[in-house]
């Protein structure tokens, strides 16, 4: 993704915001530097985002139909959320209502496979 539309940007700092917030009650992150496990985490989804085929259209990955995560990284991510979920709310109260309101999107189809797309 070559030029990334506000929508994938507020994703990206919302996973990257969720994934420090773990990696601090977790593993000790000092200032913005992320722990090695951490670091991975975050580049994998960030590379995922990137592949996303919705885009603009997307809904939060949770409820997407599409689950483009590997199973270990999708639980990795889920112990983050429900780790960071509720922290998020108080430290980046901005990023976690535009969080929220996304849960609310329709889910997207994909083009080409027989059904209509909705935006």
């Amino acid at each position: 993704m070559n030029t990334k539309n506000s929508r994938m940007l507020r994703e990206e700092k919302t996973i990257e915001a969720m994934i420090a917030i773990y990696c601090r009650g977790h593993h000790g992150l000092s200032g913005d530097v992320l722990c090695k496990e951490c670091s991975h985490l975050l580049d994998y989804a960030r590379l995922r985002l990137s592949k996303c085929p919705f885009q603009e259209g997307k809904t939060t990955c949770a409820k997407c139909p599409v689950q483009c995560y590997k199973p270990d990284m999708r639980k990795k991510v889920r112990e983050v959320m429900g780790y960071s979920g509720p922290r998020v709310t108080y430290l980046h109260p901005v990023l976690a209502l535009y969080h929220f309101i996304d849960g609310f999107r329709k889910k997207p189809f994909r083009p080409g496979r027989g059904r209509i797309q909705t935006n």
